[in-house]
Order: C-alpha cells, then structure tokens, then sequence
C-alpha cells in the first residue's frame, strides 16, 4: 500500500524517488497522484515526505488537483539550467533535473529511479546525471520494485475504484453475449448479420470498443480469439474470421479506466450453439480446476500450493504442463493467475516457482486455469478477478456466467 512507501524506500536505503511522467499513462506516478494526470516533468519523494510535482506551467492546475504540493519549470530552474548549458537542449535537462533535489533540500544521497520514459532517452539521462552530479547516486531496480512491493496490497480508495471498473467490465461482456445472440447461423454454420454478410471478430471488437467507452473504460488489447487461435493463449485473434458455430471463442478482456488506470481482467470461453465435445471436456476439466484452486485459497497461505495443486489435477488427468514438460505449448501452459492494479500484470504470482508470495488481505488476483490444444482446433480458459477482504474472504469481483454455450436467437 502507499502507506508502505517509506518503509520500503528505507528497506532499500533510499534517500528519495525520482517518478518521470509519460504522456500516455505511467501507472508509478498515477499511484503517488491517486489518478490525476501529468503528462510531462515528475514526482519526487523524499524520504519521510509527501511526493512533490514538478511540471510545466501549462500543467500546474491540473497538477495541483492531486492535493500535493506542485513547482513549475521557471520556480525549479530551467532557465538557469538552459543558461548553463549554452541552449543544449540535452545538456539542459540533465542540468534541470539534477538540480531539483538540492533545491528541495536534499544535497547527497541514493536516488531511486522509477517511472516510464523511452529506454534510449533515460539511459542517456541517468548517465548524465551521474557524471554531472556525483554526489548523487541513482539506482534502478529489476522487478520485484519498490513500486511492484508496494501495488500488491490495495487500500479502500484502490479497491473502491477497482469493484467500479469490475462491475462496468462485467457489463460490457454481457451485452457481448446479448450482441452475438441475437444474430443467426446460416446453412455453413456461419453467424450472420441482417445483410446475410458474415459477423466477424472484428464486428464483435468493434462493439466491445464501443461499449467500453459508454462506460468510462478503454480496451487494452482485447483477445478475442476462435478456434486453433483460441489455442495460443495470446492471440488476438483474426479481425475478419467469421464466427462460426460449434468453435470455441477465448474471451479475454482487460480493461482499465479511460486514459489509463484501474483495471479488470476476465475471460470466459464461449461456442456458439454447441460444443464438440472434447471441447466440453476440456471445459468440464477446467472448471474444476478453478474450483479446486478455491479450495486451496488461505491467507498467509504461499501462493505456490494454489497452482500446486492445479498442476496435480492437471496432470493427473494426461495433460502436460509447465511443471511435468517445461517449455510446453500444449496442456496448461500458464501459471494460475496474479495481481492486477494499474498493471494488468502484478504481483502477488500464483507460479510453482513464486515460493516466497502469500495471500494477504487487499491482494486482487486473478485465477485462470486453461487448456490449449490448436492442433485439435481449440483452447478453453475461465478467469474470474478475486479480491481478499480484510477479514479474510476470497470475493470474485467478476459477475458474469460462466456458460460454455452461447445460443443464438436471431430468426
């Protein structure tokens, strides 16, 4: 939690943060400004200290909207770091932004670099900074980070916004359901619209993208995949394939707040009008799969035996794994789930090889069994997002079925 910022700057021995902003969406910085967007400039944190904002002037309003305390470009400097720097624009920056720690007090110190900026520009820059100001050390961690530690619990204003995004998510793959239904399968088993044309994958995005916007949401990268696609975990999936009948569709949506932010992360497994039956199956299987993780949740408990046991049932009934067959493309291939915030992707990890995670309450996590076989033209996975309440509970913040046929009802 951000509560816990001090005392892992101190676990780290460092003397202050340094968070640069992106123009897009920079889920660090969003964390230390609770979601109000800076799109150029930092935050920095001294040990002890509430963050500051340092920005352009242009921004100084909507920067002071976080209730921190803000410096424009002019208060911190940059007029004297461009003097300085003869008008080299690179040089300049160096000089700016090292020189804004000492104007907030700190003279000396390690420095924890965080945030996001395109690769070549930031090694440029740290290395300047380190020969321009030696009395500075400027550190980068590998993950786990500072900020990874501190995302993995999430307090009542975190969570509050996170139920808000769920419960739009699970709207939106509703009315999904709801849009395919209503159209009809022609004699090749073919899901057609009015017009007689195929209903494509890439008219269904189009619809996810519609809806998710009525509702304050932005899709990021939806997979919405048929078929042997649907046996990769990852693909996209093909815009202009036609949905067909007796296929089964891997759902996968995970969106955040409109302009980044909070976000859910859910899929479900659909076939339109039937289901072969290895495909049903692989489903049953699953969905047992998902309820044996259940069973094994426990606070305090290590994540690792959660996945443990699912890779038992797994293997138990003939399917390889990333335990039995390291490197497998087939069978489950994946770990069982993991913490979601501003990230899709956060700790805690539910792997056999997390040995040191542990539930906690104010973990948000996902769970994700699946099984993939594109050579027999299909993959199945069922994800729900769980919150653990402070008293303990395991609580699925996704609210939509869990059917494995979607029947159409179009004449």
């Amino acid at each position: 939690m951000k509560l816990d910022i001090d005392r892992l700057m101190q676990d780290r021995g460092l003397d202050a943060l340094m968070v640069f902003a992106a123009h897009d969406h920079s889920p660090a910085l969003d964390y230390l400004t609770g979601g109000v967007r800076i799109t150029g400039g930092m935050a920095i944190k001294l040990a002890g200290r509430s963050p500051v904002l340092v920005v352009n002037g242009m921004e100084t309003a909507e920067a002071a909207a976080s209730g921190l305390e803000v410096y424009d470009y002019h208060a911190m400097g940059m007029e004297t770091a461009r003097e300085k720097a003869g008008g080299d624009p690179a040089l300049t920056q160096i000089l700016f932004y090292g020189g804004c720690f000492d104007k907030l007090g700190l003279t000396e110190g390690r420095i924890g670099v965080y945030g996001v900026n395109d690769v070549n520009v930031a090694l440029a820059l740290i290395d300047g900074l380190r020969q321009r100001f030696p009395q500075y050390t400027f550190i980068g961690e590998l993950n786990p980070t500072l900020f990874d530690a501190a995302y993995t619990t999430k307090d009542d204003i975190e969570i509050t916004r996170i139920r808000s995004v769920a419960q739009r998510t699970s709207a939106v793959v509703k009315a999904t359901w709801d849009f395919i239904s209503q159209h009809r399968a022609d004699e090749n088993e073919t899901v057609i619209k009015d017009d007689g044309t195929p209903l494509t994958i890439g008219d269904v995005k189009q619809f996810v993208r519609r809806a998710l916007l009525d509702r304050d949401l932005e899709d990021t990268a939806m997979i919405f995949a048929q078929g042997r696609d649907a046996g990769f975990p990852h693909s996209r999936g093909d815009e202009r394939q036609a949905l067909k009948l007796g296929q089964p569709i891997v759902f996968d949506l995970f969106p955040h707040e409109i302009g980044g932010g909070y976000h859910h992360d859910m899929t479900r497994t659909w076939c339109i009008g039937y289901a072969p039956d290895n495909v049903r199956e692989a489903y049953h299987q699953v969905m047992t799969a998902f309820d044996i993780a259940l069973e094994h949740f426990g606070v305090g408990k290590p994540t690792h035996l959660m996945q443990e046991a699912v890779l038992d049932y797994f293997e138990g009934n003939g399917h390889p794994t990333t335990r039995s067959k390291p490197g497998t493309n087939v069978g489950y291939v994946h770990t069982l789930g993991h913490g979601v915030g501003l990230n899709v992707h956060e700790s805690p990890r539910i792997s056999h090889l997390a040995k040191d995670d542990r539930f906690a309450p104010g973990n948000v996590i996902t769970i994700e069994p699946g099984l993939y076989y594109p050579d027999q033209g299909f993959g199945v996975r069922v994800e729900d997002l769980l919150i653990i309440t402070q008293r303990g509970e395991l609580v699925s913040l996704t609210d939509v079925p869990k059917d494995l046929i979607l029947p159409l009802r179009g004449s």
